[in-house]
């Protein structure tokens, strides 16, 4: 799955989003609500911060793409059939 968030104004609505749900926090349950409730807050550095990992952070490693389109070209590329099948059995058996 591949997830696209263009540039920096995606960093700045996210950062102006938890700003807003920290400066309005809930308000606190009384006796008479009878569900339960939870909030979690950060503040809006540490969540643009964060953003801006998960956007520098390539979405295809393209060193190893281009390592295996390289071996496949060649013919180098072998693949264990017997080792596909286990993974798949111990994936389905999770």
């Amino acid at each position: 799955m591949k997830i696209e968030l263009t540039g920096p104004p995606a960093v700045q609505e996210t950062a102006e989003r938890a700003a807003r749900q920290v400066s309005n926090p809930p308000k606190i349950a009384t006796q008479s609500d009878t569900a339960d409730r939870t909030s979690f807050r950060s503040d809006s550095n540490s969540v643009a911060s964060l953003v801006s990992q998960a956007l520098a952070t390539p979405a295809v490693r393209q060193d190893r793409v281009d390592a295996l389109r390289l071996a496949i070209s060649a013919g180098d590329y072998k693949i264990d059939a017997g080792k596909i099948a286990s993974a798949i059995i111990a994936r389905n058996a999770e």
